[in-house]
């Protein structure tokens, strides 16, 4: 990545007011995040939903010299900076509107991996909601599942530990930046993840410790996921809040119930009683529902293999696309392709029709 190019990308993200949303609109509307930093107010004005006062924010910011820091540190301590538009950047976070501009990464996997479960809980999880939280991650490992949570206290760090433990890919976003870790004395399990998945957070560093940093970072969960475990949880908190937000995304949510006398178990059976979940008891209602059954699979791939030399260029173009690559958009595949939309899903529909693919929630699709 250019330096200079980088610079402007990490000092957009520090312009008052501007935000996630406001800044992906300037960026296209400008056509380049540089192209930002050098238009007139004026014009700034014209684009729609930026009123004068994010306009002055823009021409009058002084913010570059700040991002230069930044990018030492990146440098220093090996993190990965990720742009919205970068290939590396999570597919799925990238299709839902509020996401980061800009991720800060940590670690060696792949973020667009086939199957990944987000797994969130309670701080305070009891015996029975570790064990259940074991058995889970345990049940999907052959299925080869990459684990994302928040690497807090209870639930969160079990899930990862567990992952580990069972040589799955494990992610850990972040509330704060990556020159400290929060809760400290998960430390050592941080360090491992580096080496079997990794650390995202969208804050810099010396960023202020604060609590309204911690709903910003389950949008992340949530949008980085297949679907969403939710483990012990009571009727309030951060577990609740990134499965509202896993809804918002057509995420599937799934939850385990519990006791209606215990605390940490009211979340989730609220979640089952306003149909905002699934119950589910074992990694298999998991597996189930997502149709990640193995046979099914194996077989589909066999399927896959003796249609694909019967397939269209264009039908080919889109296999190819969603291999190895999770889901995709439909925009994102007529964008690859070049193609109108009407086309494109023209020859989506076919492919669905021959069992290679399938249509997800939010018009994305990927390979069965």
């Amino acid at each position: 990545m250019d330096k200079l190019d980088l610079i402007y990308k990490v000092g957009i993200t520090l312009i008052p007011g501007v935000g996630d949303v406001n800044a992906k609109k300037v960026i296209a509307y400008c056509g380049g995040v540089e192209a930002v930093f050098k238009e007139k107010k004026k014009a700034l004005i014209k684009i729609p939903g930026i009123g004068l006062t994010v306009a002055e924010s823009i021409t009058k910011n002084n913010v570059l010299s700040r991002a230069e820091e930044e990018i030492k540190f990146l440098e220093k301590h090996k993190i990965a900076p990720l742009f919205f538009l970068d290939k590396q950047y999570p597919e799925r976070l990238k299709h839902c509107d509020d996401s980061p501009v800009m991720l800060y990464y940590k670690g060696n996997s792949d973020l667009n991996v086939r199957k990944v479960v987000g797994i969130v809980g309670t701080r305070n999880a009891t015996d029975y909601g570790k064990k259940i939280c074991s058995e889970i991650v345990e049940g999907l490992a052959p299925y080869n599942v990459m684990i994302i949570s928040g690497l807090a206290y209870g639930i969160d760090v079990h899930a990862h530990k567990a992952a580990l433990n069972l040589g799955l890919d494990t992610i850990g976003i972040l509330g704060h930046g990556l020159d400290r870790m929060y809760p400290a004395v998960h430390k050592t399990t941080a360090e491992k993840m580096i080496k079997q998945g990794g650390l995202i957070t969208e804050f810099m560093s010396d960023t202020a410790f604060i609590r309204e940093n911690f709903p910003k970072r389950n949008r992340i969960i949530a949008g980085m996921i297949d679907a969403l475990v939710v483990i012990e949880a009571a009727k309030e908190g951060g577990a609740l809040i990134t499965a509202d937000i896993a809804n918002s995304y057509n995420r599937d949510v799934f939850a385990v119930p519990g006791k209606i006398t215990d605390r940490f178990s009211e979340g989730c059976n609220d979640l089952i009683k306003r149909n905002k979940a699934a119950l589910i008891s074992s990694a298999k209602d998991i597996i189930y529902i997502m149709r990640w059954e193995e046979k099914k699979e194996k077989k589909s791939a066999n399927i896959q293999k003796q249609l694909f030399v019967e397939l269209s260029e264009e039908e080919k173009k889109v296999v190819d696309i969603l291999n190895g690559s999770g889901s995709v958009s439909v925009d994102m595949i007529s964008l690859k392709m070049n193609l109108q939309a009407s086309k494109v899903a023209a020859v989506l529909l076919n492919l669905e029709f021959l069992g290679i693919i399938k249509c997800l929630p939010g018009k994305m699709y990927q390979l069965l």
